[in-house]
């Protein structure tokens, strides 16, 4: 991040990973967001994790919101790592929802 930048400002035009309060794991590029945390993701995947089966991809076209007051975590994701993953043989249980 460059000196005096902050916020998800320097994250733009890269893709990033998202968890929201309601156990859901998005992955997409972000093209842009607000003061109140609300993201645009484009090329947006929703991962659904199993413990029975590989995740499963969820594709969602266009531009996608997620509203601001249910992200909980964004990070960003390393492009040449995330596309080595199989993610078929993935096993693992699904995020819980938070409870406030």
């Amino acid at each position: 991040m460059a000196s005096g930048e902050t916020g998800l400002g320097p994250f733009v035009g890269t893709q990033i990973s998202v968890i929201t309060n309601d156990g859901k794991h998005y992955v997409g590029i972000l093209r842009g967001y607000d003061q109140a945390t609300n993201l645009l993701l484009q090329e947006c995947q929703e991962r659904v994790y199993s413990t029975k089966s590989g995740v499963q991809i969820i594709q969602n076209p266009g531009v996608y919101c997620i509203r601001g007051d249910n992200v909980a975590v964004v990070g960003e994701v390393d492009e040449e790592a995330d596309a080595q993953l199989d993610l078929s043989g993935v096993r693992a249980a699904p995020l819980p929802p938070i409870h406030h």
